[in-house]
């Protein structure tokens, strides 16, 4: 198996309010990927929910789950279809996001959240095409100030948009928004 990368620094900073809100419902990481997210919140005792259309991810995400004893629901599905998000609305305690940008599911995803339900969400900025690695295409890359405005229904607790530090800069935006009670 190819080694994952460090969990986000925006999940890492808010790992114990994610935990509080699997109270609310149930931790969603929608595109999932290896899971390096869900692995990392499972590790908190939280029961996590990994989507992603890969059969092949999935898998790898199961076997590094049951080797670290975590419990994790892996759900293949493809988010980019008119079918959305296989979750009822309004039963996700946390939903997370990282690396994906779908724009039609956005109200889905608002949806989705319990009330008071939490959402962490990082995908890369119309930047991104400047710099190595990454997506270039436009439909993956969120204009300047565009992602609260995807999330407006909601509580925009914090907001960020720039390049990460290191080497291979990413240029991003984050967002961590609540639903309102």
């Amino acid at each position: 198996m190819k080694p994952l990368a460090d969990p986000a620094p925006l999940l890492l900073a808010h790992l114990g309010a994610v935990a509080a809100a699997s109270r609310r419902g149930a931790v969603v990481d929608l595109a999932c990927g290896r899971g390096r997210h869900v692995l990392a919140v499972a590790e908190r005792g939280v029961r996590v929910v990994g989507i992603d259309r890969s059969p092949a991810f999935l898998s790898e995400l199961g076997e590094r789950a049951r080797a670290r004893g975590l419990a994790i629901d892996p759900v293949r599905t493809d988010l980019e279809t008119p079918h959305g998000i296989p979750v009822a609305a309004g039963s996700c305690g946390a939903i997370l996001v990282f690396r994906f940008l779908f724009r039609p599911l956005a109200t889905a995803i608002a949806q989705a959240l319990a009330p008071g339900g939490l959402l962490l969400y990082e995908t890369f900025t119309s930047d991104q095409a400047e710099l190595e690695g990454g997506p270039s295409n436009p439909a993956f890359l969120l204009a300047p100030g565009e992602l609260p405005t995807l999330f407006s229904s909601l509580e925009i607790l914090e907001h960020w948009e720039g390049r990460t530090p290191g080497d291979r800069p990413s240029a991003i935006a984050t967002l961590r928004a609540r639903r309102p009670d």
